[in-house]
């Protein structure tokens, strides 16, 4: 729910090209934010093809979740090389399937700005109800995740299990992404906004 800014590409730009290490970056989000805060691609920074990687997806944008179509752009090499790994793996993408991702990818840029709304209502709804029940989110400014610090007396894991126990919610121990997950549980805004008005009233009858 972050988004970083190019000085920080550059930094990891450099550090790669220094050490000669392969940076992949994951931008399956790059059209799901907040106001005007459109995520930079790595690839904006001089000397990122030389190291770089980026790996797109139609799944988040075109809720296409499952479909398993997405493109990588970058390096030759690199690209070359997943090319060669993805031919003696699979072979290929169903075409039906890859007839809807040209026309997703043909459609007006207004289609993503109204997915985009649509989280932002959403994101309105669960973040200001979490809020006003007493729990400290973090300000999401990208994808369809929220972040809330878990309440004192808990970790992640004994919280969510709670919350799945107590209140019938299920949510996602912030310890599941590592060692600065913890303290934290992930709730996500693809549900339809009325599931989120309920998770809200589950919660605050929790309490936070």
């Amino acid at each position: 729910a972050a988004t970083c800014d190019l000085a920080f590409f550059r930094r990891a730009v450099a550090f790669c090209r220094e050490h000669g290490i392969i940076l992949a970056h994951d931008m399956a989000y790059s059209e799901i934010y907040e106001g005007d805060r459109r995520p930079p691609s790595v690839l904006q920074v001089p000397g990122a093809r030389e190291v770089a990687i980026e790996f797109h997806s139609l799944s988040k944008t075109f809720n296409m979740t499952g479909w398993r179509v997405g493109f990588a752009v970058g390096n030759p090499g690199l690209v070359a090389g997943l090319a060669s790994a993805k031919g003696n793996l699979d072979s290929g993408v169903v075409s039906a399937i890859q007839e809807m991702a040209v026309a997703a990818l043909n459609a007006p840029d207004a289609l993503a700005k109204s997915v985009r709304a649509v989280y932002s209502r959403r994101r309105e709804i669960l973040v200001g109800g979490l809020k006003a029940a007493g729990f400290d989110v973090f300000p999401s400014r990208a994808a369809f995740y929220v972040w809330v610090s878990v309440p004192k007396g808990h970790t992640s894991a004994s919280f969510c299990a709670l919350l799945l126990d107590k209140a019938g919610v299920v949510a996602t121990p912030g310890n599941g992404f590592g060692a600065a997950g913890e303290g934290y549980f992930r709730l996500t805004l693809t549900a339809p906004e009325a599931r989120l008005r309920l998770a809200v009233r589950r919660l605050a009858a929790l309490g936070a």
